[in-house]
């Protein structure tokens, strides 16, 4: 065989979706396996996020039809448990079809059918989980895993693993090397003091409509510039009420406001300071484009891990902290004019986010599944 048609060394499931927070570590990991020439499958949910962003990168993906576990038993939990065990026996077809050297899963309910079809045929897998307070999934697979990678040291002691590590988010490697100029030019902007506002890949309510009315007011007496996603279920909202605070807005060349943003390192590289939830792949991104941040955390998480996760950061003097109960005009701008009004506390909470990064999260994950799978 010549090595031009050389055939790649080893197959990776990689598995995680629902949510940004899952996805992105999980395509990161993928991304650097294929760059090795491995190959890779990816098994998520068709009707998410996940199934639009694998697809566009050109990789095999694998459905499983799953979806958030209820909160309470009676008939919608059986109907859930009944679609969980199919979507497992279907990830197990999977399995004995494509014979994946390793599985490697970012948590949440998605990755649940591969992770247990891995378990049951003994097959060997990874998890990666990104909150403080490790999710359900990841917890229970946890003591049969070959490795469990965590984004932050104070999961250890929610995870039953002799081999646990810190190994940070997987991120992509341009947040290292892209420039904020740069990331400005790719945007369209010039170079002065620049605002993301964003809710997650989903949006956020609560930031929305507490950010429509300060944008002119950002714009015009601040002069500064704003990126704001809104969610692409709240996009059209957002429009309705800016229209009727601002109805000049689409001629103010300091504001791009769009549903989502493919492109989030540049979004944050182009950045200075970020309103955001506390979702913990948004925080390693936010630490690794060295921004101040205001986290606003989701009050309705799982184990409440967005609130845990905004709390870290307040902790090592990184983030400006705000309940969503409490975020409206008022104290929004309050926190703004703290950062915006003293260049000092700005600049010290950029160099403490930017102290907290962990560049090499991905590549420490790859070298860890590929000693997995020569076992």
């Amino acid at each position: 065989m010549s090595k031009m048609s050389k055939m790649p060394n080893k197959t990776f499931f990689i598995t995680g979706g629902g949510t940004g927070g899952h996805i992105y570590p999980a395509v990161a990991v993928a991304d650097e396996l294929v760059k090795d020439g491995q190959e890779v499958y990816y098994v998520g949910n068709p009707k998410n996020l996940e199934y639009n962003i694998v697809s566009s990168k050109g990789y095999k993906f694998l459905p499983v039809n799953v979806h958030g576990m209820p909160r309470k038993i009676g008939l919608p939990f059986i109907m859930w448990g009944i679609q969980l065990c199919l979507a497992t026996f279907r990830a197990i077809g999977y399995i004995l079809k494509y014979k994946p050297d390793v599985v490697f899963g970012t948590g949440g309910y998605v990755s649940a059918p591969a992770m247990f079809a891995a378990k049951l045929l003994r097959k060997p897998y990874m998890l990666h989980d990104c909150d403080a307070q490790p999710g359900l999934v990841t917890r229970k697979l946890a003591p049969y895993a070959y490795a469990v990678s965590s984004a932050f040291e104070s999961a250890s002691k929610f995870i039953k693993n002799k081999n646990f590590c810190v190994n940070g988010n997987p991120i992509r490697p341009e947040f290292k090397t892209l420039s904020k100029q740069a990331a400005r030019e790719i945007l369209g902007l010039g170079n002065k003091t620049t605002l993301c506002i964003m809710g997650g890949s989903q949006g956020a309510r609560t930031i929305n409509d507490a950010s429509v009315s300060l944008l002119q007011t950002l714009s015009k007496d601040y002069d500064i510039q704003i990126i704001f996603q809104t969610g692409k279920k709240n996009f059209e909202r957002v429009i309705e009420q800016l229209l009727k605070v601002y109805p000049d807005y689409e001629l103010d060349k300091n504001l791009i406001i769009r549903p989502y943003f493919e492109d989030m390192v540049s979004v944050l590289k182009a950045s200075d300071i970020a309103i955001s939830r506390a979702g913990s792949l948004s925080l390693s991104e936010i630490e690794a484009a060295g921004l101040a941040s205001i986290l606003i955390p989701y009050p309705h998480a799982a184990a409440d891990h967005q609130r845990k996760n905004a709390r870290y950061m307040v902790e090592k003097g990184a983030s400006l902290y705000l309940e969503d109960s409490e975020t409206d005009e008022i104290h929004l701008k309050n926190l703004l004019d703290e950062l915006l009004k003293n260049p000092e506390n700005l600049a010290k909470l950029q160099q403490n986010a930017l102290s907290l990064a962990k560049y090499d999260g991905v590549i420490r994950i790859k070298e860890q599944l590929m000693e997995i799978s020569e076992l």
